[in-house]
């Protein structure tokens, strides 16, 4: 397995709710000037529009990084994790991406 990628990690599942509905969370960071990288644990295709989408169907990357619910949103500096956060809480993934008004519409909290 390669090394995981700098930047912020999401881990996601298109069969959750949460995950579904922040959909549009994923483009935003993806828009941004962070490395991004989403790693899809049951279908390829989601989120939809965005580059650096990979594969974990087999769960592989989920397992190595530990990831107990999705979504998941990871920071990787020099090769390790240095934080993350689980399900979506509004002020906590702006703080962690320092983008303001992520999700706009959106409810500000659903679990993971």
């Amino acid at each position: 397995m390669d090394p995981f990628p700098e930047g912020l990690i999401a881990v996601v599942k298109k069969e959750c709710p949460t995950c579904s509905l922040i959909e549009p969370v994923f483009g935003e960071i993806a828009a941004s000037e962070f490395p991004f990288t989403v790693y899809t644990q049951d279908e390829p295709s989601f989120p939809t529009g965005l580059a650096n989408v990979v594969d974990d169907t087999d769960l592989e990357r989920s397992y190595h990084l530990n990831v107990e619910a999705v979504p998941t949103l990871i920071r990787v500096e020099n090769g390790s994790e240095v934080e993350r956060t689980v399900g979506w809480h509004r002020e906590e993934w702006e703080a962690f991406t320092g983008l303001s008004k992520l999700g706009e519409g959106l409810p500000g909290f659903r679990p993971g």
